[in-house]
């Protein structure tokens, strides 16, 4: 039997290869392998930004490139990942989904589905051109474009409620060492021209260090940061060549008047925390520019509103009072005992040419310290409200001889009188008859000589030294020695007692609690129940009936000598608000009293604080 053997040519391999290629595994690729390969291949020069390369692997090669580079560009792109998936073959067309995955600037990632339209030729497969190659939706005349949707600024708020800081903007001067060059100008004559225009403005500006600094790195120099106003009046004079200016966000009071240092310091702490999160989103632009279609959106995420623990009721009411003259230097803090909140801090403009006294100057307290010494004595049971005690109008401790004002003797009283009535000899020998470091440890208990870093606030509260020395510590005793404090350090004393227990921790930000350093004892609560009705009958029958009538205040007055004067002093508290006034080289402490007085008739005798939320 004769049996036919075919012979296999290559030729007949190929062909029949060909015709069960789909069937036959080995034989070659499959039939997507081909416009795969090109997608990928171009797909990897996209995303390596090899524009060029990319669009070789294109029908028309030009536009591809100016297409895909507009959007590397219109997206401010940093990378970009892409993935070839299915693909679909149709004859000489196919379809390839990809995956795009765009770095965006700020950590920020698009990621969208797009499809590739191929084409075979008889050079092979190649990406058959369409703006829709880029983005689904992109149009063949228009462009991909990130815009930055900056979140709105918060506002900063005071205790009542009301806004003291909100977004507004201020004007930057900058010197462009590029714009002065094409303008013939010399960059060191005008850097020096500008730094002597805005120099009252930034006194730290150094004409030879910017001048280096723009020729070298030929970047935008800041010079200042102006207020629309302050620019307004110097913009002729800023018309030098290489100085540019731009809008910059930032926080602006509401009312310029209200505790503009103290919002001038809170504003360097919350500045770079009310801008929130900004938004964004990417959209197609047409031709004019005007925007088509929105193709990602993310909407900004504001910060919260800072809040103050001031008040503007009591701080308007406490900056009237110290504004009632300028002759001398005049400060008020207002603090709340159940808190610790600071809801005032006044200075006149006379004090505010020497700095923040009401927060950070140290003073000697005068007979305001007897409020220590009272509780010193009541804690160790030297004494009570009732217990009889000297008052003469001098008294011999070791060589010092030590009188009261003008020499004013009561005999033997009640240490509420004394007190009352401010006897330096009653306190002088009850300091001298205590340990080194009672009264420093009382002092402690109330809230001075701690270390306070409080957010938006520089605050020092005062030094009272453990005394081996008698004589020394009977001066300490009635605040002539080397104790010195603060207004914010003694308002905090007055908040103890009011508060009753531990010493309050004072605060303005409220969102930042203060760091305390330093020890903190306390004193029974017992001690302050005793000290109390000593201090409110220095209103009712004692040095500061000059303010009786304005509400149940507590309080002490002291006259703090000092060479060629005295400051007077007066702190205290009513209701949830704890004070202290100081009047420097003002004499006479009712001068301190008649301030706070004025204070409190502004606040008017109903008023309270808001309890704490």
């Amino acid at each position: 039997m004769w049996r036919m053997r075919t012979r296999w040519t290559p030729a007949v391999i190929v062909a029949l290869c060909a015709a069960v290629a789909v069937a036959t595994v080995g034989c070659s690729a499959s039939a997507d392998d081909g416009p795969r390969s090109a997608a990928e291949r171009f797909l990897q020069a996209y995303a390596d930004r090899e524009v060029a390369a990319a669009a070789a692997l294109t029908d028309t090669p030009a536009a591809a490139e100016s297409a895909m580079e507009s959007a590397w560009a219109g997206l401010g792109a940093e990378a970009l990942e892409s993935e070839a998936g299915r693909v679909r073959v149709t004859g000489d067309t196919a379809e390839v989904d990809v995956d795009y995955r765009w770095a965006l600037p700020r950590g920020r990632d698009w990621t969208y589905d797009a499809t590739l339209r191929m084409g075979r030729s008889d050079d092979g497969w190649a990406v058959r051109w369409a703006s829709t190659n880029i983005h689904p939706k992109l149009g063949a005349d228009q462009r991909l474009s990130l815009q930055i949707v900056e979140a709105p600024r918060a506002t900063v708020n005071e205790a009542d409620g009301s806004e003291v800081m909100v977004n507004g903007s201020v004007v930057g001067v900058n010197f462009d060492a590029a714009a002065a060059a094409e303008q013939g100008a010399s960059i060191a004559e005008s850097v020096t021209a500008a730094v002597a225009v805005l120099r009252r403005f930034s006194p730290s500006l150094d004409e030879q260090a910017i001048t280096e600094q723009v020729t070298a790195s030929r970047q935008q120099y800041p010079l200042a940061r102006l207020s629309h106003e302050q620019f307004d009046r110097l913009r002729d004079q800023l018309a030098i060549p290489g100085v540019v200016t731009n809008e910059q966000a930032e926080l602006v009071p509401e009312d310029p008047r209200f505790a503009p240092a103290l919002l001038t310091e809170v504003k360097k702490v919350v500045d770079s925390e009310v801008s929130g999160r900004a938004g964004w989103r990417v959209v197609t632009v047409n031709p004019n520019g005007l925007d088509a279609d929105v193709l990602a959106d993310h909407d900004p995420d504001p910060a919260p509103a800072v809040s103050l623990s001031l008040s503007r009721t009591v701080q308007n009411a406490a900056q009237r009072a110290v504004n009632a003259t300028n002759r001398f230097q005049i400060a008020l803090v207002a603090v709340q005992p159940s808190t610790g909140r600071i809801l005032a801090v006044a200075q006149n403009p006379a004090a505010d040419r020497q700095g923040p006294i009401a927060t950070t100057g140290l003073y000697p307290p005068g007979s305001t310290f007897k409020m220590v010494t009272a509780a010193a004595a009541i804690s160790h049971r030297m004494a009570t409200p009732d217990t009889p005690v000297g008052c003469p109008g001098a008294i011999q401790i070791g060589p010092r001889l030590i009188p009261n004002y003008d020499g004013f003797s009561l005999g033997t009283v009640s240490m509420l009188r004394a007190f009352a009535q401010s006897c330096n000899t009653t306190f002088a020998k009850l300091a001298s008859e205590m340990g080194p470091s009672d009264l420093a440890h009382a002092a402690a208990a109330m809230g001075i000589g701690q270390r306070y870093e409080i957010a938006g606030l520089d605050a020092v509260s005062g030094s009272v030294p453990i005394e081996n020395e008698l004589v020394a510590r009977s001066e300490d005793g009635f605040g002539q020695g080397k104790v010195l404090v603060s207004p914010l350090g003694l308002a905090l004393v007055a908040a103890t007692v009011a508060n009753g227990a531990k010493a309050p921790v004072p605060q303005l930000i409220l969102d930042k609690p203060t760091k305390v350093e330093g020890p903190t004892p306390t004193m029974a609560p017992e001690v302050y129940d005793q000290l109390r009705p000593m201090m409110r009958a220095v209103i009712t029958s004692g040095t500061a009936s000059v303010i009786d009538g304005q509400g149940a205040v507590f309080g002490k007055t002291g006259e703090a000598e000092f060479a060629g004067g005295s400051h007077a002093w007066f702190a205290g508290y009513r209701g949830d608000i704890a004070f202290a006034t100081l009047v420097v080289g003002g004499g006479d402490s009712n001068n301190a009293v008649a301030v706070t007085r004025d204070f409190f008739g502004g606040l008017g005798p109903g008023y309270a604080v808001r309890s704490a939320s």
